[in-house]
């Protein structure tokens, strides 16, 4: 059972930056991060290789996000800038994803963003 958990979230106005972070128990070869919004199907914000040799972003987000993995502290990260009301969201992270960003087979809890 893979165990993850997601920190760094919060309140921010627009414009504002913040940093996600997520530990896991466990990395594999792909993992991302994904959004929700209530009553709005999950959507992929980031996929990336435990190596950071490869990436993939939704295009909402692509130029403010980057995804980065630390293998030595087993730790998933989001850096998000010049954050907009739109990026409002449950940020989910995940692993033993698909490289497509179809999805993951073991997902963290969530922290909620907000921007205003």
């Amino acid at each position: 059972h893979v165990q993850l958990v997601e920190s760094g979230g919060g309140s921010v106005q627009s414009g504002g930056s913040l940093r996600l972070s997520c530990t896991a128990s466990k990395l594999s070869d792909f993992v991302a991060w994904f959004r929700q919004v209530e009553g709005k199907e999950r959507e992929m914000v980031a996929v990336v290789r435990t190596d950071n040799s490869y990436s993939r972003y939704a295009d909402s987000v692509k130029g403010r996000f980057t995804a980065s993995v630390d293998v030595a502290k087993s730790a998933i990260y989001l850096e998000m800038n010049n954050l907009k009301p739109e990026d409002t969201a449950l940020y989910i992270c995940g692993v033993y994803c698909r490289w497509t960003g179809g999805g993951c087979s073991n997902w963290g809890q969530g922290t909620q963003v907000t921007v205003s």
